[in-house]
């Protein structure tokens, strides 16, 4: 159903593209990219992003079983791999050619029951490999077992192995990535020794590829949030262009007297007579309630405007006393990258949290 709401989120995909061309430019021209398009492209339109960026990239990069399917449903042709994918939706996975990350012995071992029952031959699948972050992952001991389960067998192909690097962005934890990559080198060169395989492998993820391609390049890089502006560090985030702008309108105009309160809860009280701003926005829509009280703030005519009062579900009030505006005049909710990192301090949080937490009934205006 077509969203009538007034707030909109703006995705930029020629800057989005730039943005793309910036890290290809610190790549070798043979890596190839995978662009993790999950959470919704995150929090922006994973299909719009899809079809932009397919002529320009090698994979996409999905969290669950339902977002790879909508992007097959929405006409993407090139692999997309399932980066968690569960037991119960491997026949689905096969059915829309979707390639899952296999992180356990107990699904590597359904996945290749399934393909046979299926009578397939060679169906790509990737491995990924624990070495710190403990989240998904074999460890080097599995690989013995990963070679006896795939010995002989060609239902399955292993298009790739690979690991995440647990604290890409900082450099204060080089040590412990560089042993994370070691531990990765070994874990790939005893599978391809035990296997007689030799699948591509990757390891870097946004801020892998600012930090650490020199020591771990290898075939394919994975690309989140870059490609969404931000490079985890300010000198990085500089370079790259802004993705997301999310807009509104003021309501209405309200005067209120020395004494008088705004929202719910009485939260503020006026210490003079000002003048508010009602904006069609609030918690429902991912601009998070912490921001209330004088912590957040939005652009209206290139001049702050402090939310103040407790953020509604529907609706924030800013202080508009120093601005000159009119009811309709439109609200910069997220103006740049550089107000979304502000925000996201101001939270004790990431711009990922953000971004991924605009709601999905905010319309999405796509700019090219």
């Amino acid at each position: 159903m077509e969203s009538s709401h007034v707030t909109v989120l703006e995705v930029d995909l020629k800057s989005l593209l730039h943005n793309l061309h910036y890290f290809k430019s610190k790549l070798s021209n043979n890596t190839k990219i995978l662009a993790v398009v999950k959470a919704f492209g995150y929090g922006s339109d994973a299909t719009k992003i899809a079809k932009y960026l397919e002529p320009e990239v090698s994979y996409f990069g999905v969290a669950y079983l339902d977002e790879g399917i909508a992007l097959r449903k929405a006409g993407i042709q090139i692999p997309i791999v399932v980066l968690h994918p569960q037991k119960e939706n491997i026949s689905k996975l096969i059915q829309h050619q979707l390639q899952p990350n296999i992180y356990t012995l107990s699904l590597l071992e359904s996945f290749i029951h399934e393909a046979q029952k299926q009578h397939l031959q060679n169906y790509p699948i990737h491995l990924k490999f624990n070495t710190g972050l403990n989240r998904l992952g074999f460890t080097q001991k599995d690989i013995v077992k990963i070679a006896s389960a795939l010995n002989n067998e060609n239902a399955v192909k292993i298009v790739s192995v690979f690991s995440h690097i647990a604290a890409s962005e900082d450099l204060n934890e080089r040590d412990f990535t560089l042993k994370q990559i070691h531990a990765f080198k070994n874990s790939y060169t005893e599978f391809v020794k035990l296997t007689k395989q030799h699948p591509l492998k990757h390891m870097l993820n946004t801020s892998g590829i600012i930090n650490y391609t020199q020591e771990a390049e290898f075939d394919i890089v994975r690309l989140g949030i870059g490609l969404y502006g931000f490079g985890n560090s300010p000198n990085e985030t500089k370079k790259l262009q802004n993705v997301f702008t999310l807009k509104s309108v003021i309501s209405q105009i309200h005067t209120i007297e020395k004494g008088e309160t705004v929202g719910y809860n009485r939260a503020y009280k006026a210490a003079s007579t000002i003048k508010t701003a009602t904006i069609p926005i609030g918690h429902a829509d991912g601009l998070f309630r912490q921001l209330g009280n004088g912590i957040g703030y939005v652009y209206i005519h290139n001049q702050k405007a402090p939310i103040i009062g407790n953020v509604c579900m529907d609706m924030i009030m800013v202080n508009i006393s120093k601005i000159t505006c009119n009811e309709g005049d439109e609200v910069v909710i997220y103006k740049n990258q550089n107000h979304i990192i502000q925000l996201s301090k101001a939270l004790h949080t990431i711009p990922y949290e953000l971004i991924t937490a605009i709601s999905q009934r905010v319309k999405r205006v796509i700019k090219k």
